[in-house]
C-alpha cells in the first residue's frame, strides 16, 4: 500500500511539472507584455479560445508507462513544445537587436526613444509575441482539453494569479509561481477533485499576497 502511494504521489508530481510548462508559457507571454508596455492584458487568456463552437480534435495519444507510473503523451508533448517555445524566445531576446530593444525598454522605457529605438514598433512586436505564445499554449492545451467558448476563462484567472504571485513583469517569478500552482493542482487532484486544487491554489495566493503583496520575486523599481 505504501509503495503504491509513493508511485501515485510521484506520478502526480510529474503531471504537475508537465502542466506547469504550459502555465509558464502563458505567464511568460503576459509578463512579457506587461514588462514592456506596462499594461495588464486582462483578456490575454481569451486568446487561447479558437471560436464559438465546441470542438474536439479527436486525437487520443497513448499513455507512457514507466516503473508502474503512467504519464500522458499529450502532456509530455505539450511540455516539450512549451520548453522549445520558451528557449526560442530566450534566444530571440538574448541574440537579436529587437530582443535587446525589448529588454532595454522593459528596464527603462523613457530613455530608449532618445537612443533611436522606435518604441511603437517594439510595442507592436511585443504584443505579437505575447499573442503567439498564447496561440502556442492553445495548440498544446487542445491536446488535453475540449475546445469550447469559455475555455479562455478557465486559464485566464490562473494565468493572472501566477503573474501577480511571481511579480508582474518578472519572468523568473512567473516560472516559479507557474510550477508551484501546477503542483498544487496536480497533487490535490490525487486526493480530491481537481477543482479543489484550484481552490487551494487561490487560497495560497491570498495568504502569500498578505505576506508578500509585491509578489514573490517582484521587480525592483
Amino acid at each position: 500500500m505504501f509503495g503504491i502511494f509513493d508511485i501515485y504521489f510521484l506520478e502526480a508530481i510529474i503531471d504537475g511539472l508537465l502542466l506547469g510548462g504550459v502555465f509558464a508559457l502563458l505567464a511568460l507571454g503576459l509578463n512579457l507584455v506587461f514588462g514592456v508596455i506596462d499594461v495588464v492584458w486582462i483578456c490575454y487568456g481569451e486568446l487561447v479560445m479558437f471560436g464559438i463552437d465546441f470542438h474536439n480534435l479527436g486525437i487520443r495519444l497513448p499513455v507512457l508507462g514507466v516503473w508502474g507510473m503512467y504519464v500522458s503523451y499529450a502532456r509530455l508533448l505539450a511540455f516539450g513544445a512549451a520548453l522549445a517555445g520558451m528557449l526560442g524566445l530566450y534566444m530571440f531576446l538574448a541574440r537579436s537587436y529587437t530582443g535587446a530593444a525589448i529588454r532595454a525598454i522593459a528596464q527603462d522605457r523613457q530613455i530608449m526613444p532618445l537612443m533611436g529605438v522606435d518604441t511603437r514598433k517594439i510595442y507592436i512586436v511585443t504584443s505579437l509575441i505575447g499573442g503567439a505564445l498564447a496561440g502556442l499554449a492553445a495548440c498544446l492545451l487542445v491536446l488535453q482539453y475540449d475546445v469550447q467558448p469559455f475555455v479562455g476563462l478557465t486559464f485566464a484567472p490562473i494565468t493572472f494569479l501566477i503573474c501577480v504571485l511571481g511579480g508582474l513583469g518578472n519572468v523568473f517569478g512567473g516560472f516559479v509561481a507557474a510550477f508551484l500552482f501546477a503542483e498544487i493542482i496536480s497533487v490535490s487532484g490525487l486526493y480530491l477533485d481537481q477543482e479543489w486544487g484550484y481552490v487551494f491554489a487561490f487560497a495560497l495566493f491570498v495568504v502569500l499576497m498578505f505576506l508578500r503583496p509585491q509578489g514573490l520575486l517582484a521587480r525592483r523599481s
